[in-house]
């Protein structure tokens, strides 16, 4: 007898723990509901691209007004309501300048032909760089899109923008390759002027995209795309 009630005692437990092991299978495979903060969050930024903060306060691309390569002025108000991207180089730049272009016709090929869309070029040395120099060098690399400005003007009003509006380090320096100092970020902006970028895989805002790099320049596309279709 004692046998008999010690077997029934190992099959309820080894029926309860199939259960229990069914159930959370179960509930892995199950997908999780979402929040109530996750949707409303989805509902106001639907593309998931997350908004470069400063003190908890989401940074625009700061006012400007200048003249682009085709000697018409061109101020953030010409990019209201399009996705675009920045950019800071100069025209005899010897490094850089040349690969971030070149990744930078590809964005244009894809997305050029677009109203919604555009680029911003600003030239970080606009002693040299006057409309003409800007029109050539803009002829040179194939540039055909409308909404692509080449842009110059007060050398210290651009680099105010660079180094405090954007972050983005640019700066005279006689002893580097060609006399200036920059990154070759590229930023994103939105249809109502503020920085977006994609998160690292550590869930940190990645900011800006390395323009010399390929594979960050796929990633740019994927997020001007997200942009365009959702906000």
């Amino acid at each position: 007898m004692k046998n008999k009630y010690s077997y029934v005692g190992i099959a309820l437990i080894v029926l309860l723990f199939g259960a229990f092991v069914v159930r959370n299978y179960k509930h892995h495979l199950e997908p999780r509901n979402r929040t109530t903060q996750e949707q409303k969050e989805e509902e106001l930024n639907p593309s998931g691209l997350t908004y470069f903060e400063i003190d908890h306060k989401a940074r625009k691309m700061p006012d400007f007004v200048f003249t682009d390569q085709n000697n018409q002025t061109i101020s953030n108000v010409d990019y209201n309501g399009k996705v675009f991207v920045v950019e800071f180089f100069f025209t005899t730049c010897p490094s850089i300048c040349p690969i971030m272009n070149r990744n930078m016709l590809t964005i244009e090929k894809e997305f050029g032909k677009r109203d919604d869309f555009g680029i911003a070029s600003f030239t970080i040395n606009p002693t040299v760089d006057t409309p003409i120099k800007l029109k050539e060098y803009a002829e040179n690399y194939g540039v055909t899109s409308l909404n692509w400005h080449f842009l110059t003007g007060d050398r210290e009003t651009i680099y105010e923008m660079a180094n405090k509006g954007l972050n983005i380090f640019a700066e005279l320096n006689p002893e580097v390759e060609g006399g200036f100092e920059h990154q070759g970020f590229f930023a994103l902006v939105d249809k109502n002027g503020f920085l977006r970028s994609r998160k690292d895989p550590y869930g940190n805002p990645k900011i800006y995209y390395q323009g010399t790099d390929e594979k960050e320049v796929a990633l740019l596309i994927e997020d001007i795309q997200l942009l365009l279709e959702n906000e």
